[in-house]
């Protein structure tokens, strides 16, 4: 797209990914105030102030320009940085960013300033008048000495102080301390860690977590917890490389989507520390494919500023902190520029792993990955994150494709037009409706999961889900009340143009097929097939969709529902592998009481032995 700043970067190499830091930038450069400090990209509001949200747009391109500077990248804009820092914490400047509070968005937003007074101090500290100096120390003394929110957020207070430290401010640094150990209470195994006292396991454990953690493993010179850190993250990167696909795509999963390639900056991250969790050339690879893959994507605005959405501008996936400027978190990415040329993580031949042909489980994140010709599918028993828009769907899903993604509901009140991809939705009136949102028990068994949760107050829904082959199998059990009707969706796939898909329903069987997919869903039982286009931007990869489903109407009393699903690339004329056999309830409920342990990240007791 001619709007695309990536769009003659074929991000192979060191200089590619130094020049796609500019590309980013200087986009920017408009928007920035006429003091420097603030920089507004748009008129759309977060749930903090304007004020907030401009220090945000100032801010966050850091975490590109500070590594290219550090590896001696030219950077033509420090004077503009210095500026801005100058008259951002000045009390009496108009640009005044504001006080800090109490769990203030600007205390996320000092981190960005902390890497830079600690990695690029003689452009950003040094030139600044000893006025200056003394009210950006007092302005990050003041943010870093708040309490901050009980998760990833306490990382914030530890990027700050090794800049202030660094420039010669002292610190208490047992504030500092205490929120380390904090940190190590979220730690789950395996290098996962839940964002707090909460039942989610995402995107932040790689784009907070580990890669905090390793810039303070690299430059505080606390060496029990680097090797602890080093460690973990080597762990960790042999579970999250699955979820990555071969065409470099991360599995879409979780909140904070529209930070875009931030997780890719954890494998940048373990090359910062020199981590090689596995060879620098499979760690090179998932790097830069990810990179292109996002290169690929339609997600800028006219301007060449990066927009609020996943694959495309979309508010309607947005958590409520989002700003224009949030989306500049996905300049972690370029962390690796900080190394030399010949460091062997830029050295390196990309290598394409081989991926594996059968599931993996990743038991920390209550998930089971398939590694299937064209995506990666991860199923799950189901997270849970209450307070944004949309985290029912970001985390409950029973499966989350790297192709096909997923969808938010766009209107929850009105059930003929509901998506319901990956989900099993339930309606009392025919109108409002309900889907999975958390559960009261979450388990696994090898390859199987189950979980136990409740829609409705007078409803209850056990559910299984296994993967067989390139299929995967789901099966409810269902003790109602009342009556209700339903409604269940395979994989959202792209609707093209001109009615060039075809539909096929029969037999139990809803498929829909495209030049380049197909996706199905197989009944186990007498539910009525059909292809649905729910509204336009409910599918966060997708702008336009097709879903197969399966509805129909349950009874008082107990139902029990199954079905198999499938999607794959493939053209109209793809036939599909034969559907597996009915499951058995009987069966995966005596393997569950037997052989069932509980999900980690649901289990707010787990920890780490």
């Amino acid at each position: 797209m001619p709007n695309n700043p990536f769009s003659e970067n074929p991000l192979r190499c060191r200089s590619d990914v130094l020049a796609a830091v500019h590309q980013l930038f200087e986009p920017l450069l408009p928007h920035f105030s006429a003091s420097g400090a603030r920089v507004r990209l748009s008129s759309m509001s977060a749930h903090f102030d304007q004020a907030a949200a401009e220090l945000e747009g100032f801010a966050r391109p850091l975490w590109g320009i500070v590594p290219l500077t550090v590896g001696e990248g030219a950077f033509d804009h420090w004077a503009l940085y210095r500026e801005g820092l100058k008259n951002g914490t000045d009390p009496d400047h108009p640009e005044y960013w504001g006080d800090v509070s109490d769990i203030d968005q600007r205390q996320v937003e000092l981190a960005a300033i902390g890497l830079a007074l600690r990695l690029a101090r003689a452009e950003i500290w040094g030139p600044l008048e000893d006025t200056a100096k003394r009210n950006v120390a007092a302005y990050l003394k003041s943010g870093r000495d708040r309490e901050f929110v009980n998760s990833n957020w306490k990382f914030f207070r530890v990027m700050v102080d090794l800049g202030l430290e660094h420039c010669g401010v002292p610190v208490d640094a047992s504030m500092r301390e205490a929120y380390l150990d904090d940190i190590d209470g979220f730690y789950m195994g395996e290098g996962w860690s839940r964002d707090g006292p909460i039942r989610s396991a995402d995107h932040y454990i790689p784009f907070a977590f580990h890669y905090y953690g390793l810039i303070y493993a690299v430059l505080s010179g606390d060496e029990a917890r680097a090797e602890r850190y080093k460690a973990r993250a080597a762990a960790f990167a042999r579970s999250i490389r699955h979820w990555y696909a071969e065409d470099g795509a991360a599995l879409p999963f979780g909140r904070s989507l529209t930070y875009r390639f931030a997780h890719a900056g954890f494998w940048g991250a373990l090359a910062f520390a020199g981590v090689e969790a596995l060879p620098w050339g499979e760690i090179k690879g998932y790097y830069l494919r990810n990179l292109r893959w996002w290169a690929r994507q339609p997600m800028f605005e006219r301007d060449g500023v990066l927009s609020v959405g996943f694959s495309y501008p979309n508010l309607l996936m947005s958590e409520g902190y989002n700003s224009a400027g949030s989306p500049y978190w996905a300049m972690k990415a370029f962390l690796p520029l900080a190394l030399p040329e010949d460091h062997p993580f830029w050295t390196a031949e990309e290598v394409l792993p081989k991926k594996s042909a059968d599931p993996v489980v990743l038991p920390e994140a209550g998930m089971v990955m398939q590694n299937l010709p064209g995506h990666t599918v991860a199923l799950t028993s189901g997270q849970y994150y209450a307070r944004w828009r949309g985290t029912p769907e970001k985390y409950a899903k029973f499966a989350y494709s790297t192709r096909y993604g997923f969808s938010n509901e766009a209107n929850e009140r009105h059930f003929p037009s509901a998506a319901t991809d990956n989900m099993i939705s339930f309606s009392s009136d025919g109108l409002h409706f309900r889907i999975r949102e958390t559960c009261e028990d979450a388990e696994y068994a090898g390859n199987v999961l189950y979980s136990r949760w409740s829609p409705m107050d007078d409803v209850m829904v056990e559910s299984w889900i296994y993967p067989e082959g390139p299929w995967h199998v789901r099966l409810h059990e269902i003790m109602t009340a009342r009556p209700l009707e339903v409604a269940e969706g395979g994989f959202a796939i792209a609707k093209p143009d001109f009615k060039a898909w075809q539909e096929g329903c029969g037999d139990g069987l809803a498929q829909v097929a495209t030049r380049s997919d197909v996706s199905a869903v197989k009944a186990y039982d007498d539910r009525t097939p059909l292809v649905l286009s729910p509204l336009s931007n409910t599918n966060i990869i997708n702008a336009r969709s097709l879903v197969p489903q399966l509805r129909g109407t349950i009874q008082p009393g107990k139902t029990v529902l199954a079905c198999a699903v499938l999607a794959q690339k493939g053209g109209m004329d793809t036939a599909l592998p034969p559907a597996p056999a009915r499951p058995d309830v009987t069966a995966l409920r005596e393997l569950i009481r037997r052989e069932g342990k509980v999900v980690p990240v649901f289990d707010l007791n787990h920890r780490a032995q």
